[in-house]
């Protein structure tokens, strides 16, 4: 009975530990721009038809984010994965209960990592000046 009971609370312990039940394997990305109404499309083909938009996101996946706006100049930011303090925290309480097995686990479905930008922000330049802002030169020949 009390083997039953040691083997139980080491489980628990265990699962409580890892990186996959207490922070998820997904994370919710945010996506800004600057005028809003942009479309946003990922080099992993996920997509957002106007900002702002929201994503859901495996964590282990890292991509593009490209922009695009009628009359603006696309623009793209690379979205990476990191270590997060957190997920840290859930990856070393492998070592103590959850062994190397949760370590692999955790490591290969991404629960230790966070998505780096997020949120997503940008601010899109436009194809070409405004006509007010345009350099006009002066018709004739120079000097006179």
């Amino acid at each position: 009975m009390f083997r039953q009971c040691l083997f139980a609370a080491i489980v628990a312990t265990g699962v409580s530990a890892c990186g996959s039940i207490t922070r998820g394997t997904s994370e919710v990305i945010t996506f800004t721009s600057t005028p809003a109404g942009a479309a946003m499309t990922t080099s992993t083909n996920r997509t957002c038809p106007r900002t702002p938009c929201s994503l859901d996101v495996p964590r282990s996946e890292e991509f593009d984010a490209t922009f695009t706006l009628p009359g603006y100049r696309p623009q793209t930011v690379p979205v990476r994965t990191k270590l997060a303090g957190s997920g840290a925290a859930g990856f070393a309480g492998n070592l103590l209960a959850g062994g190397v097995i949760g370590m692999g686990v955790d490591a290969y479905n991404g629960a230790a990592f966070d998505h780096v930008p997020n949120p997503v922000i940008v601010t899109l330049v436009p194809e070409a000046l405004p006509s007010a802002a345009r350099v006009h030169r002066p018709r004739g020949r120079p000097g006179v």
